[in-house]
């Protein structure tokens, strides 16, 4: 298999020498201090795994690497070096290879082996106790519902996943969970960045848990904290936030009021 996608640079520096290279290499962490030759690297990503030559770069963030078939490609060195990491990708595998309800199972081959082990009806009347029975069918209900619960959490998942989102301005409230920034492959600085928590559109009222938005000059005005409830218009979509687990964006929010605590 051959990367499908590149972003070709159109103009860069190329190394001269192996010794820039590996000096470079140390700026950006993908050798060591004390490296004195450079190493094999691979990208990796969508079912690659392949050697790949670091050749030059764009600028100091964006490094330009060449494939077997000499079509060359930028990326940002971190990512790179992410990418040498031998866990990189596993746990989207692991996670692909889980049954779908373990739980389920488990109980099915405890009553099997249960099952098996009984003693006639007779036996089993002489030598358990009512206590005993009473335990024996908690136990059953308990099981019962311990194989019940992860189609539940499935289904709610599913629904969470349907909403449908209005394409114009609407009226939300958010509070503010956090501050955090993300990498810019393009820029010398991280972006910064609010996490919101207790997100809702207020017509029609919709929860949506968590989303977020750039830190906007606007938004600094205001002075916000941990914990501040906002209400605003705004227009949101379906962009996860790099690296955290929160699905929606708010796009630039107008009307902005921090409510009194």
């Amino acid at each position: 298999m051959v990367q499908a996608f590149v972003i070709a640079p159109g103009t860069y520096t190329a190394f001269e020498s192996e010794s820039e290279l590996i000096d470079k290499c140390k700026e950006w962490g993908l050798l060591s201090e004390k490296a004195a030759k450079t190493k094999t690297f691979y990208y990796k990503g969508s079912g690659l795994n392949v050697v790949c030559s670091i050749v030059g770069y764009v600028d100091k963030m964006t490094a330009v690497i060449e494939f077997e078939d000499k079509r060359q490609h930028c990326i940002h060195p971190s990512y790179l070096k992410e990418m040498q990491a031998s866990s990189f990708g596993q746990r989207f595998i692991s996670a692909a290879e889980e049954p779908a309800e373990p739980e389920a199972s488990a109980v099915a081959e405890e009553q099997q082996d249960t099952a098996a082990a009984e003693p006639p009806a007779s036996q089993a009347a002489e030598a358990e106790t009512p206590a005993e029975d009473v335990a024996k069918a908690e136990e059953g209900t308990h099981g019962e519902t311990q194989a019940a619960e992860p189609p539940k959490a499935k289904a709610k998942k599913e629904k969470a996943a349907k909403i449908q989102l209005p394409e114009e301005k609407v009226k939300m409230t958010a509070t503010v969970k956090e501050f955090t920034t993300v990498p810019n492959h393009f820029s010398d600085t991280d972006d910064e960045v609010v996490i919101y928590e207790e997100v809702s559109i207020t017509e029609p009222e919709t929860a949506l848990g968590e989303a977020w938005s750039s830190y906007s000059a606007t938004l600094k005005k205001l002075e916000l904290e941990v914990g501040d409830i906002l209400t605003f218009e705004a227009k949101v979509v379906a962009k996860k936030l790099t690296k955290h687990p929160v699905p929606y964006k708010i796009n630039n929010p107008a009307k902005l009021q921090k409510q009194d605590a």
